[in-house]
């Protein structure tokens, strides 16, 4: 008697899952065949009906609301975009539109490079920067990065003015100062 009460919730589940499955997977019942005009009095000979003479016409789909196209966009219009999480903001979103990104520092992005050294030449500064890929790269004013441009290099620092790519920053640009020693403060 408890085994059999046991299994009776197990077996009304199955029932109730498997009820919706059943009714819908009967296919509907063709539609008639519209009725053909009254033959005429002479009885023709009788012949087998070919497979093209059997077969109804397809049914029209009913006229139902018309969809959306798939290809949604949002256009803001200053506004923020309610699709990007408040939480991460807009510098964690992936970067779908840039592909594959372009060999060398035009390939790397501001947070991913540090400043190692600065050399004096002909009265300017180049700075020598390492990137995320272990590679040392020999750098001067207005060469490009892939999220800004090297602005001004210190005998200490390097600026880069950097594009802000946070729709919920009101600043388009930014200046990133990338030092060579870090004091105990900025630590």
């Amino acid at each position: 008697m408890r085994q059999t009460l046991r299994l009776l919730p197990l077996l009304a589940f199955a029932l109730v899952t498997a009820m919706p499955s059943i009714a819908f997977s009967q296919a509907p019942a063709p539609a008639p065949a519209p009725a053909a005009p009254p033959a005429a009095t002479t009885a023709a000979p009788a012949t087998p009906a070919t497979p093209a003479q059997t077969t109804a016409a397809p049914a029209t789909p009913p006229a139902g609301p018309q969809l959306e196209p798939q290809g949604y966009t949002y256009d803001p219009q200053g506004r923020r975009d309610p699709f990007i999480s408040l939480l991460r903001r807009g510098s964690d979103v992936q970067r779908s539109g840039i592909g594959a990104r372009p060999p060398g520092l035009a390939g790397l992005e501001t947070s991913e490079i540090t400043l190692k050294g600065t050399i004096a030449t002909q009265g300017s500064y180049v700075g020598i920067m390492q990137g995320s890929d272990n590679k040392t790269y020999i750098v001067k004013t207005g060469d490009r990065l892939l999220d800004g441009t090297i602005r001004t290099i210190n005998p200490d620092s390097v600026v880069i003015t950097q594009q802000v790519t946070d729709p919920l920053s009101l600043e388009k640009q930014r200046e990133v100062r990338k030092v060579l020693r870090q004091t105990e403060e900025g630590k």
